[in-house]
């Protein structure tokens, strides 16, 4: 199983970041030594001082697929969830100065919370999906997948030209606005609509 991670997918998550917005899907990858399930506690990490959270609506493939066609796409993916991409800052920004790749700073252990998933029919609209973030009872991200640069499709058509998609491969499809620092001790509730999905503390 791997972890395909949709990064710069909304707009305004990419301008405060100060990146490009991008013509062609980005993706990096987590192992699957990365979840975090059962909203078990995200054990802050002893090499970072700068942990971010990403709130992002995540999908399960459910079929082996290579070379995808977008219109087809949707037939690969049947259930959605609610995960935290965390982010190590700090190491992430000190990779670009030099020009090095960044996995430490999304992959390493525990950095990957999801919850558990909901059959697509329970959802309405999928690609007008509210979603939202809380710290500490205080909401800090919130989005919509219509707001998504690339769809669902988009994104499972793009990735399937460069590896084949396997059953209960999961897709995290992107972060809103909003991203911001955790501390030991916040709790994060993670929301789709008003269905709370994620209730876990940092440690």
């Amino acid at each position: 199983m791997k972890i395909v991670c949709i990064g710069r997918n909304y707009v305004d998550h990419a301008k405060e970041l100060n990146n490009p917005v991008p013509a062609k899907p980005v993706f990096f990858m987590k192992p699957d030594s990365a979840l975090v399930i059962r909203n078990r506690p995200f054990f802050y990490p002893d090499f970072s001082n700068d942990v971010h959270h990403e709130i992002e609506i995540v999908i399960k493939i459910n079929r082996l697929g290579r070379s995808i066609e977008e219109k087809f796409a949707s037939r690969y993916f049947a259930e959605i969830a609610l995960g935290v991409d965390f982010t190590a800052r700090d190491l992430q920004a000190e990779c670009k100065k030099n020009g090095l790749p960044w996995e430490i700073a999304k992959g390493f252990d525990y950095s990957a919370p999801i919850s558990e998933f909901i059959p697509i029919e329970e959802l309405g609209d999928i690609h007008d999906l509210p979603f939202h973030l809380d710290i500490n009872g205080t909401t800090v991200q919130q989005g919509t997948t219509k707001d998504q640069i690339f769809s669902y499709e988009k994104v499972i058509a793009y990735v399937s030209q460069f590896m084949t998609l396997k059953t209960g491969d999961l897709i995290y499809t992107g972060t809103p606005a909003g991203v911001g620092p955790v501390k030991i001790g916040d709790r994060l509730e993670g929301y789709i609509g008003e269905r709370k999905m994620l209730d876990f503390l940092v440690k």
